[in-house]
């Protein structure tokens, strides 16, 4: 980076660490804290060292650096008035299968970092429960191999499986939010296995009104979905 300066790693397993080694010489020093990728806190380690300095009355400023949230957000096409950001999609599938429903369940566009290899895995869950909503992912942004992916998720699944290179690097997915319409077929989708299992035990009649009681979804669109689900 060509600094000539004394450095410290800090990362989120030692920064508690460097908090206590360097806390008690901040009032007579200057510390830069810099991201070699992206910005600070920003899915990144810095946020103990913050609070030490507030704690203790330590100056902080902050000056703007990059960050793929914002890029990611403008080339999106998606509307952004509105956004969450929420960090770093779960590394388990089942914690991935949580974190898309909380997704699917937000008014607001969501924007969130996925690594290559849990990259599939979130476009396969995400075409199961909120299948119907207009996604982007961005890979590499501002680097030679920048694209940006748009489209529902199956769309963005058969762009992206054209070619291995397009699951390589760093990428930001982009969600739009829900509307009445999308979170009811969304809801379907979410309580798929659940739905299941009751066709098991009652009739499509019953369970029809028990989806209807569970979710709020209309009877006629409850009906027509579980019948379709029965016969697959």
């Amino acid at each position: 980076m060509g600094i000539k300066k004394k450095l410290i790693a800090l990362h989120d397993y030692n920064e508690k660490l460097v908090v206590d080694r360097i806390g008690r010489n901040l009032l007579n020093k200057i510390i830069i804290l810099i991201s070699d990728a992206g910005s600070p806190l920003i899915s990144d380690p810095g946020f103990n060292l913050l609070r030490h300095c507030i704690k203790n009355n330590v100056n902080v400023t902050t000056v703007p650096g990059p960050s793929s949230i914002i890029p990611a957000l403008q080339m999106s096409g998606i509307p952004i008035n509105k956004f969450n950001f929420i960090g770093f999609a779960p590394k388990t599938k089942k914690h991935i299968e949580d974190f898309i429903k909380e997704i699917s369940e937000t008014k607001q566009t969501t924007v969130f970092f996925v690594s290559s290899h849990k990259l599939m895995i979130c476009l396969e869950i995400m075409n199961t429960m909120i299948d119907k909503r207009s996604i982007s992912v961005s890979k590499e942004i501002t680097k030679v191999n920048e694209k940006v992916f748009r489209g529902k998720t199956f769309d963005v699944i058969n762009e992206m499986s054209k070619n291995k290179e397009n699951f390589r690097g760093e990428f930001v997915v982009v969600v739009e939010g829900s509307s009445l319409e999308t979170s009811s077929i969304d809801s379907y989708k979410i309580y798929k296995k659940e739905v299941e299992k009751l066709l098991l035990k009652f009739s499509l009649t019953d369970v029809v009104e028990i989806v209807h009681k569970l979710t709020g979804i209309t009877k006629n669109k409850a009906y027509k979905w579980i019948l379709t689900l029965k016969k697959s």
